[in-house]
């Protein structure tokens, strides 16, 4: 019989010391001084041993008893909620929302903020990354610190703006519609949502029970009257008979491919932005807040100053907002092609954007199919990647066409930060930034770059 191999001393020492596991901490607390606003909607405080505290529902300089809502002894940080606020900011007010503060609903951030400093501390948040990732100072980037309140939304303190056109409802075991809490699936029911646009708040979503569903979707469109929901049930269950208070489409995800189905109605929302009407499809991606769309397109082509007979990219187009733009203004001599990943809004695009002979829109990965289309030179780019921004690799090719001037559109400053900094690597600097608060009440913002090459300037 063949002897089994002799236990080396680290393994033998395993067998009699096993590995206890983590202590949690989860429910601790503490009484800790609040630091300054962090990227993520909360700010920064230390335990008195030393360990990084992310807190919520608090601001800078307050002193606060803060609950540990993830987290264990050892680790790199905690994740709390202050639960009680002992020396309160004189940016501190009363939450609008019966349904914000601790445990409640993730949808809101700021609640608590005035509404001036919540722009103050997205712009803390979008320098901080600017100087951390791209080596940047606001001067350097061509920014005045300020974040811009979009048309109609600075409003007194204790007013919220009704800004979200599309709202994802979740929906409990018992059919009631309400909204995720912050990073957990565990479903906050409520009766009215103050941030959703009057267009989806009229539709009563959270006034009728939803039995068997998952999800509900309220898209209230800018610019037409066409309102959209998409329902997606639970395994097995069938559709309810949708009876709102505001004539709907309905769509349907389908619980095998995942795909967005046509129940009844138009499979689209027409948007409306730059003087041109939008067909947006099967729920596909369009700016949330009203205003968002315009105020984007004009800080983009005033950036970019697009000329008669120009050759731009609109990279991770959409439906075309950007190219419609650009179309507009590079005229009959110019061209504008456009890449985007999402078969249904190439698709859209195509319909939107037919009216331009020199307009072409692609389906793919924008780096897999620019280096396929053997372009090696153009005058402007747009890109408006998602979240996790173009990348090294995309940043890299798009420095190598020898564009005048690039606009990057970001809803992330931590992915706009790193990205920058590759741009500089390939000889471009930014010449102008502007930071928008599109998304009020929550840590988001929305930041257009303007770029332009080191050597060719203008």
């Amino acid at each position: 019989m063949q002897a089994e191999p002799k236990k080396s001393q680290a393994e033998q020492r395993a067998v009699a010391e096993p590995v206890s596991e983590p202590v949690s901490l989860v429910g601790e607390e503490y009484e800790v001084e609040v630091g300054p606003v962090a990227h993520g909607g909360h700010c920064i405080a230390r335990t008195s041993e030393g360990q990084v505290l992310f807190v919520r529902h608090t601001l800078p300089g307050e002193r606060v008893v803060a609950r540990v809502t993830e987290g264990e002894e050892g680790a790199r940080f905690l994740r709390a909620d202050a639960v009680e606020i002992l020396d309160p900011s004189k940016d501190r007010i009363e939450a609008p929302c019966p349904f914000a503060g601790p445990g409640r609903c993730g949808g809101c951030d700021w609640q608590h903020a005035k509404p001036g400093a919540q722009r103050r501390l997205k712009g803390e948040v979008v320098a901080e990354q600017l100087q951390r990732l791209a080596g940047l100072t606001p001067e350097e980037a061509g920014w005045d610190g300020t974040v811009m309140p979009a048309e109609g939304d600075k409003l007194p303190a204790g007013q919220v703006p009704s800004w979200r056109t599309r709202v994802q409802f979740a929906v409990d075991a018992d059919g009631r519609a309400g909204l995720r809490r912050h990073r957990s699936h565990e479903i906050e029911p409520i009766d009215h949502c103050m941030i959703a646009a009057e267009g989806v708040s009229e539709l009563g979503i959270e006034r009728r029970d939803w039995p068997g569903m998952a999800t509900v979707e309220a898209i209230a469109a800018t610019g037409s009257q066409d309102r959209q929901v998409i329902l997606t049930p639970r395994p097995g269950a069938r559709l309810p008979i949708v009876e709102l208070d505001r004539p709907v489409s309905v769509m349907r995800v389908g619980e095998k491919d995942g795909g967005v189905h046509r129940v009844h109605g138009r499979p689209f929302v027409r948007e409306r932005a730059d003087d041109r009407t939008y067909r947006v499809g099967s729920g596909g991606f369009w700016q949330v807040h009203p205003k968002a769309a315009d105020t984007l397109v004009t800080a983009v082509m005033q950036g970019l100053l697009p000329r008669k007979g120009d050759m731009a990219l609109d990279l991770y187009c959409g439906v075309g907002l950007f190219a419609g733009a650009l179309a507009d203004r590079v005229g009959d001599q110019g061209a504008v092609l456009g890449i985007e990943s999402g078969k249904r809004a190439v698709e859209d695009a195509r319909h939107n954007l037919a009216a331009f002979d020199r307009v072409r829109i692609e389906q793919g990965k924008v780096e897999s199919v620019l280096p396929r289309t053997g372009i090696d030179e153009v005058d402007l780019i747009v890109l408006d990647p998602p979240r996790a921004g173009a990348g090294r690799k995309t940043v890299q090719h798009l420095s190598t066409l020898g564009a005048r001037r690039i606009a990057y559109v970001a809803c992330d400053p931590a992915a706009l930060a790193r990205d920058l900094g590759y741009f500089q690597d390939g000889g471009y600097r930014v010449r102008t930034l502007r930071v928008f608060d599109l998304f009020p009440m929550t840590a988001h913002v929305e930041c257009v770059a303007i770029l332009e090459s080191a050597a060719k300037g203008l």
